[in-house]
């Protein structure tokens, strides 16, 4: 998420208020300190302009990216 919202520029202001969720909680998602419900996801996406499963997937990496520098191996899975 966090990578989509820069490259369009946008601080966590701006995307909390094209969402409609608060800062903080925008940035406890950032930091992986929140777990959104299925709904908030979609808020996000259709607020970033990008489909839901574009969100999903680069989360995804971004979370493969952060387990693969820490030390873990390539077989990451949730």
């Amino acid at each position: 998420m966090r990578a989509v919202r820069t490259e369009l520029g946008w601080s966590q202001e701006r995307l909390s208020v094209e969402s409609g969720l608060d800062r903080t909680y925008v940035s406890g998602l950032e930091r992986g300190q929140r777990n959104p419900a299925l709904q908030t996801l979609v808020r996000l996406a259709d607020a970033l302009g990008v489909p839901l499963h574009e969100l999903v997937k680069r989360a995804e990496e971004g979370a493969r990216a952060v387990h693969l520098q820490s030390g873990g191996d390539s077989s990451f899975s949730d």
